[in-house]
């Protein structure tokens, strides 16, 4: 990615359970423009690549014609799980998107590289250049949605994984013999805190909280972070989505009281919680990251022969 050039973006890419949007973000990592298209679960997979086609040609038409830039690649957060790079997609609560390739489509597209990741490691990028854990070499990024993701960095490094699914922890068990989870365990941190997870607990949307909710979510939330913190000997965890962001200071306050009771880091500075500093920038920076990342790491490849 030849950052001299003038003048460059990526058209940033957001999936996620409820909705799509893409979006324009320059290598400094500033969001420019954004599109927007709600989600209905009760359409088939093209029809969902139509929608989101339609505001990604959109951003392309206007990175051209409004702001005079050139795009040089499309960066992808896609919520999972996913083969490595989108080649395939199974985001949670789009059932017909299962194994979608999604990458294959928007190379069809729009002819440009196309680079994704998951959408909480696209978020813990975000935040880890530009937000709340700017200048920290090891946190890991939550985000507390729809599902439940993370994404981990250590020495300064994101986390991959064999699959490239590493941080997937919202199926770390945080309540042993708990709520049954999509994924066949039960006690997950998914099963239990999640959006879905609170609506089947209540019958109410998460937007509706009691703040007996908020508070069990947010204890949840914290128990999690401990053993990825005691695991991982992690500074930091940043928080971020829908659910989390929603609940606000009840939510935080719950979760580090739950992250303090279960840190074990003897003589060393306790870990904290706090929330994403990007707000709904971060998905779209988040996905702008994963397209830079991943083409200078193409870059070094080549130069090292």
């Amino acid at each position: 990615m030849n950052e001299g050039a003038a003048p460059s973006v990526i058209c940033a890419v957001d999936i996620g359970g409820t909705k799509f949007e893409a979006g324009l973000v320059t290598l400094r990592g500033e969001l420019i423009d954004r599109a927007r298209v709600e989600v209905d679960p009760d359409v088939g997979p093209q029809s969902h690549f139509a929608g989101l086609a339609r505001i990604v040609t959109d951003q392309l038409e206007r990175a051209v014609q409004h702001h005079r830039m050139t795009v040089r690649a499309i960066g992808i957060g896609c919520a999972g799980p996913i083969e490595r790079n989108c080649e395939t997609v199974s985001p949670i609560n789009i059932a017909s998107w299962n194994r979608f390739p999604l990458r294959r489509f928007l190379v069809d597209l729009t002819g440009l590289p196309v680079y994704g990741d998951l959408d909480a490691k696209a978020l813990a990028l975000a935040e880890g250049w530009l937000g709340a854990a700017k200048g920290v070499r090891n946190f890991c990024a939550m985000t507390v949605s729809t599902g439940v993701g993370g994404g981990v960095f250590i020495d300064g490094d994101l986390l991959d994984g064999d699959s490239g699914n590493a941080g997937h922890v919202g199926h770390i068990i945080v309540e042993p013999g708990g709520r049954r989870c999509g994924c066949g365990a039960r006690g997950c941190l998914e099963a239990e805190a999640s959006g879905l997870a609170i609506e089947a607990i209540t019958g109410r949307p998460p937007s509706e909280p009691t703040y007996e909710i908020m508070q069990r979510t947010g204890r949840y939330v914290g128990r999690g972070a401990a053993i990825l913190c005691n695991s991982l000997d992690l500074e930091l965890v940043v928080v971020g989505g829908g659910v989390a962001l929603g609940f606000g200071a009840t939510f935080f306050n719950s979760a580090q009281l739950e992250l303090d009771e279960y840190s074990r880091r003897s003589g060393l500075p306790m870990p904290r919680i706090t929330s994403t500093r990007l707000g709904d920038r971060g998905p779209l920076i988040g996905a702008g990251a994963v397209a830079i990342r991943q083409a200078r790491r193409e870059q070094r490849a080549m130069a090292a022969g």
